[in-house]
């Protein structure tokens, strides 16, 4: 059986790469203190005990997915800006796009009785139509023990470049067990799939995502975390959550107000201050970044 490749919190990017882009998935241990996911627990667990199973073999009918964690807890906030994950993105993502963006954000909490899920590639929110690039990687936070007995994620080390339509082998396919306060981090194109809990406890896993910012996001971040909760928000997790350009031309939007009582076309950032005059497309520097990109063609 394969094993996944542990490093320590203090690993450098360079390192974690070299792992991510062989295996396309590692632990990184001790992200987190005990005492940090003792507060993210209380402070999601109303939610999460709030939030029904999945109706289906996929999402599980023992599996409860808890999402809207931007706008809904605070203690999430910084995970997601985390820097040392946007190291990894930075290395992974921007080869293909500009800006990367918050696909999505959920506390996946696997119960006793839950079964496996079926192995997939979460590239395939997409479907099958990107070829050739990474559109995203994803991180798996432990906010409790991860076990092979309560529902630990499969993982499938090496198989980033499989064809879409190759089933692993039970010898090809390891767990991400690994203690509360670690993460697992994984790419969109590693087959993988939640564990079957066997034992008595749950398993809880927050679940945090970033995609190329030219792809729709799984969670759409405007309905989740909408204007009036946005705008209290730090101004590079309102970026990362989308309200920015996501390239020159990519993002725009018109308010629809009568005639003459708005600008005509304005960012999202426009959304959260108002401001039409500090506002424009996308900085110069992404224009010319555009420009020499098509001219390097």
């Amino acid at each position: 059986m394969p094993e996944l490749v542990a490093l320590p919190a203090t690993a450098s990017a360079e390192q974690a790469m070299e792992v991510l882009r062989r295996d396309g998935a590692l632990i990184l241990a001790d992200l987190l203190t005990t005492p940090q996911v003792d507060a993210l627990l209380a402070e999601l667990m109303p939610y999460i005990q709030a939030t029904p199973p999945g109706r289906d073999a996929f999402s599980g009918d023992k599996t409860t997915r808890t999402g809207a964690l931007v706008a809904r807890s605070p203690r999430v906030r910084p995970l997601v800006t985390d820097p040392r994950i946007l190291k990894l993105c930075d290395h992974l993502l921007l080869p293909s796009a500009e800006r990367y963006q918050l696909h999505l954000t959920q506390v996946i909490r696997i119960q006793p009785g839950q079964g496996a899920q079926p192995i997939h590639r979460d590239r395939w929110a997409w479907g099958t139509h990107l070829k050739g690039i990474e559109p995203q990687l994803n991180t798996i936070w432990a906010l409790t023990d991860f076990t092979k007995a309560n529902g630990a994620t499969q993982v499938v080390p090496g198989s980033v470049d499989w064809p879409d339509n190759r089933r692993p082998e039970t010898r090809e396919i390891t767990w991400a067990e690994m203690p509360r306060g670690s993460a697992l981090v994984y790419t969109g194109s590693v087959f993988h799939g939640g564990g079957a809990n066997v034992a008595n406890t749950d398993r809880i896993g927050l679940n945090i995502t970033y995609s190329l910012a030219w792809l729709r996001q799984e969670e759409n971040q405007y309905l989740a975390c909408p204007p009036e909760v946005a705008r209290a928000l730090d101004p590079a997790l309102q970026r990362l959550i989308g309200y920015t350009m996501g390239s020159y031309a990519l993002g725009y939007y018109t308010p629809p107000l009568a005639p003459g009582l708005g600008p005509e076309v304005v960012p999202p950032e426009y959304a959260l201050s108002g401001d039409a005059e500090s506002s424009r497309l996308g900085s110069a520097a992404l224009l010319d970044s555009l420009v020499a990109a098509v001219r390097d063609q």
